[in-house]
């Protein structure tokens, strides 16, 4: 381990995110020096410590590492900070609770430097996992399903997206413009990295179960979720595709059964009035999966189609007379039905078929201009 006062950056930092880990954080030092000594690797061991009020600064401090306070809280918060106080080539990071395999710090460096990689990551998913250290719900559904959606939407070819043991190199991970300060870091890590076209390596390692009576500082819902919109945020088209296709196919289906009326295909009885109710259900959901694709559109670097760049730069003007032209259509409809129900003096009205057709057109234009208004508002707001 290198010396403090050496006035030449380390070849590999290693940082430990820390909040009130006394108990299991001078084992885990321990352990990477073990790792690390043999080698002959120049590296020092960061501790990132995200506000911690029990003995943790001091263990760290007396086993020779460097303590460097991030008042942000969380985990992603807590290795970011981390990764900028250090000057090395490669950053390896790993939790403090005690969890992973440390003895696979010097592999993993190896591995990294072997391949020349901007990435490389000790996967648990090909390594040992014992016994009670994976919740079943984390090692059978969260970890795949996520790991599956990272590598179909971003051409992956990982393991374990939420290993938290990691090496990467330094001069890349500052082009990736990280900016997660929760857990869902893990998941920003490795899509900005495969969306830059960085070189990524695995190695198997594994986990060990945590110290008893220790709280885990993951929360299996809450950062799952984070984790899912996420992943969803940094993929636009894929919104932008399922919302434009639905609206269009919805419509064309609507437009059908209102020309054809009812009819039987095949046993099956179809354009009627429940199917017309599910096409205008189908066809507000893919108004909204579009919108919400231009909201992100708005924020990212996605290249677009050209009729959602055109709405996100859409003048002011045009969109004041489309709201208007929706209002007065909306106002018509009612009008037409009110009259309608009055000629009929009052009573039941049969125009079901007739009102579910126009609800169609109407209520996704409402949907459209409720949504680019809430596109130009964040325009604003961001200028």
């Amino acid at each position: 381990m290198r010396l403090s006062e050496n006035p030449a950056p380390p070849a590999l930092s290693f940082v430990f995110p820390c909040l009130n880990e006394e108990v299991t954080l001078g084992t885990c030092i321990q352990q990477v020096k073990d790792s690390l000594e043999p080698t002959g690797i120049d590296y020092e061991i960061i501790i990132a410590d995200n506000g911690s009020t029990d003995r943790s600064r001091e263990i760290a401090q007396s086993m020779g590492c460097r303590v460097v306070p991030v008042p942000v809280r969380g985990y992603g918060a807590a290795l970011r900070g981390g990764i900028e106080a250090s000057q090395a080539e490669y950053v390896m990071f790993a939790d403090s609770d005690s969890t992973y395999l440390y003895a696979d710090a010097a592999p993993l460096y190896q591995a990294a430097k072997k391949d020349d990689a901007d990435m490389a990551i000790a996967s648990r998913m090909i390594g040992r996992i014992e016994p009670g250290a994976m919740p079943p719900l984390h090692r059978w559904l969260g970890t795949p399903v996520l790991t599956t959606l990272i590598n179909l939407l971003f051409h992956g070819r990982l393991s374990d997206c939420n290993s938290g043991f990691r090496c990467i190199r330094k001069s890349a991970f500052a082009t990736w413009e990280i900016r997660s300060n929760g857990m869902e870091f893990a998941s920003e890590l490795l899509i900005k990295a495969l969306k830059a076209g960085a070189r990524s390596v695995e190695i198997p390692s594994g986990l060990r179960k945590g110290p008893e009576g220790r709280v885990a500082h993951l929360r299996t819902w809450r950062d799952g979720m984070r984790h899912l919109l996420f992943i969803f945020s940094e993929k636009p088209k894929l919104f932008e595709m399922l919302g434009f296709f639905t609206v269009l196919i919805t419509t064309l289906l609507q437009v059908t059964a209102f020309c054809t009326g009812p009819v039987s295909v095949g046993g099956f009885h179809i354009f009627d009035l429940h199917s017309k109710a599910l096409l205008l259900l189908a066809g507000i959901f893919g108004a909204q999966f579009y919108l919400f694709s231009c909201m992100l559109f708005l924020q990212g670097k996605d290249r677009s189609l050209g009729i959602t760049r055109k709405l996100i730069n859409l003048d002011e003007g045009v969109l004041f007379f489309i709201l208007l032209a929706t209002l007065g259509s909306c106002a018509l409809l009612a009008g037409y039905i009110g009259v309608t129900w009055s000629l009929s003096g009052f009573e039941n009205l049969h125009l079901a078929h007739d009102l579910l057709f126009w609800s169609h057109p109407l209520a996704i234009s409402i949907s459209f201009c409720v949504g680019l208004l809430g596109l130009h508002v964040l325009k604003k707001a961001q200028k």
